[in-house]
């Protein structure tokens, strides 16, 4: 999501059907990127069955790399500040390819482990640098197009990349799913090879610009603090929604549908959220925090079916679903002259989060009751509603 390039002049003179090509291709890393950081999601008990370990133990396929993202995503970008960006994020797409194809092969839980941080380091690097690669890529007049098709990547993953992988594990076995994404990976690559320029490094941020904008901006530690909370809520709930279903008596071969049904509330929560995040940005979020918070408990308590889990998880898919463009827009207004340093703290702090709430769930579920995670998972998104209260206080010029 960091702006790491400037655009250049010859940006406005490349084919725009070239360009074009390009961001697709990007696009399409980026998707089987996040699909690959949060495949497990739907596989935890296959998978753990197989290898032998714990549900909460398997947990850990979410978190290593969420964990790795969040420390790669400025130190990735950083270190490749001089090599041309086609080059570093073709090297991060085939790094995911081979993790995942190493994954699908593996007969110990820390050989998937150790596929898993490779993963997380392609994400937080790539994450990093393909944000701001549409204005390297595409002339100006098509930048906030073709930007916007590069989140959509993200966004897309995140809804439809765990059902459909879920639906190929009942299928084929979890060992097909991650053979799949590896595949996906290595089209990837390809694609990239083959479509997208040479895109030469012109500019990076510095490790120091991180605290800095983080100590001098409000903004950014409120929009931080609101990713930290809704976002370890969601996950540590969400990395164990294969098992809820499965202790509220939903059949195997109903998770996968209902996994989509809530990819398909993602991608309207996605649109809702674009059409209002203009004006409504504040209370956009509020509405955000109450309507995951409002899913979880109803899961909870009435989850007991396919038909109200369904119900239930159109809710939760429409919150969301609507955050990913919520919350990045929150960041780049309150910071409009800090927006790469800005960015890199949100993405660190987004992968965090993803690891955090996937370790706390695991713990909830191996120490509590599966259901436990829901509970702390709304009680998080709820703790949300202060943060933006006082956002409106001392930056509502910016992000309100």
């Amino acid at each position: 999501m960091t702006t790491v390039d400037t655009p250049v002049s010859a940006a406005g003179e490349r084919s725009p059907v070239k360009g074009w090509l390009a961001v697709l291709a990007v696009t399409l890393g980026i998707f089987a990127l996040m699909t690959s950081e949060l495949l497990p999601v739907g596989l935890l008990t296959p998978v753990g069955s197989a290898l032998d370990v714990s549900e909460g133990t398997a947990g850990l396929m979410v978190t290593v790399p969420g964990l790795v993202a969040a420390f790669t995503a400025p130190l990735v970008t950083v270190a490749t500040g001089h090599i041309d960006r086609r080059v570093v994020l073709a090297v991060l797409i085939g790094m995911v390819g081979a993790a995942n194809l190493a994954s699908a092969f593996a007969t110990d839980f820390a050989v998937v482990l150790g596929a898993r941080f490779l993963i997380g380091v392609s994400v937080g690097g790539f994450w990093s640098i393909a944000g701001g690669i549409a204005l390297r890529l595409v002339p100006q007049e098509h930048v906030p197009r073709a930007t916007a098709v590069i989140f959509g990547g993200v966004e897309t993953a995140s809804v439809l990349g765990v059902p459909t992988g879920t639906f190929i594990g009942d299928l084929g076995g979890w060992r097909t799913a991650f053979a799949a994404v590896g595949g996906l990976g290595l089209v990837s690559l390809a694609c990239m090879v083959f479509l997208m320029p040479a895109v030469p490094a012109e500019r990076t941020i510095a490790l120091a610009d991180l605290p800095k904008v983080f100590k001098g901006n409000a903004g950014v530690r409120g929009g931080i603090a609101l990713t930290f909370l809704v976002i370890t809520g969601h996950f540590l709930a969400y990395t164990f929604l294969r098992p809820i279903l499965q202790h509220d008596g939903v059949g195997d071969g109903m998770i996968s549908a209902l996994l989509l049904t809530f990819g398909v509330a993602g991608i309207c929560g996605n649109f809702i959220a674009g059409a209002l995040v203009a004006k409504r940005l504040r209370q956009l979020v509020v509405v955000i925090s109450l309507t995951l918070a409002l899913a979880m408990v109803l899961l909870a308590l009435i989850g007991d079916s396919a038909v109200t889990a369904g119900a239930v998880l159109i809710l939760w898919g429409l919150g969301y679903g609507a955050v990913p463009v919520s919350f990045q827009t929150w960041i780049l207004r309150v910071a409009p002259a800090a927006d790469e340093a800005a960015s890199s703290l949100y993405v660190s702090a987004f992968n965090l989060s993803i690891a955090l709430g996937a370790l706390l769930g695991g713990l909830a579920v191996d120490g509590m009751a599966t259901t436990s995670v829901l509970w702390i998972g709304a009680a998080l998104a709820l703790l949300a509603l202060p943060v933006v209260g006082g956002a409106r206080r001392t930056a509502a010029g910016s992000a309100g």
